[in-house]
């Protein structure tokens, strides 16, 4: 339990509120959600002491589940990624459709990666947007129903 207040307290600490609420209100709405978000969420985590200080503050059985993932390749992974979304241009990163093969050409020669890693991370960015969009208006109690979450888990008051 000591874990979990402090992870909390970290969290309370690292968070900017002002811009976790912007950003729930972005979900809340499904729209506006872009490319300018993640390197946001990659600054406040950032903040917090990066991804493995964060799992290492949490409960046993999620660090269990958890250690089946190379933490140090996550975070090359989401270093890999913060570069390529640096890489774009500002009209990119708000508008992710407009990126054909010239700009993921150009974006991946900036990123000094693949053009498969800038077609990866637009697909990722493109299926976070659909579940973005599903979450609207309690979508995500009707997506837990339909994936059998919530079985041995209290009920919800909404």
């Amino acid at each position: 339990m000591g874990d979990i207040l402090a992870l909390v307290e970290q969290v309370q600490a690292g968070v900017d509120m002002e811009a976790a609420q912007k950003l729930a209100a972005k979900v809340k709405s499904g729209e506006g959600f872009d490319l300018n978000d993640f390197p946001a969420q990659i600054q406040q985590m950032k903040q917090m002491g990066g991804l493995s200080q964060l799992m290492d503050k949490m409960p046993a059985q999620m660090q269990a589940k958890a250690g089946a993932v190379d933490m140090d390749k996550a975070e090359r992974d989401i270093r890999r990624k913060e570069g390529i979304i640096s890489s774009m241009t500002k009209l990119e990163r708000r508008k992710p459709d407009i990126i054909k093969a010239t700009r993921k050409r150009r974006i991946a020669a900036g990123a000094g990666v693949q053009v498969q890693e800038v077609n990866r991370l637009l697909n990722e960015f493109e299926q976070m947007q659909t579940m973005m969009k599903k979450m609207k208006g309690g979508g995500l109690m009707k997506m837990m129903k339909r994936m059998g979450g919530g079985k041995g888990m209290p009920k919800m008051p909404f």
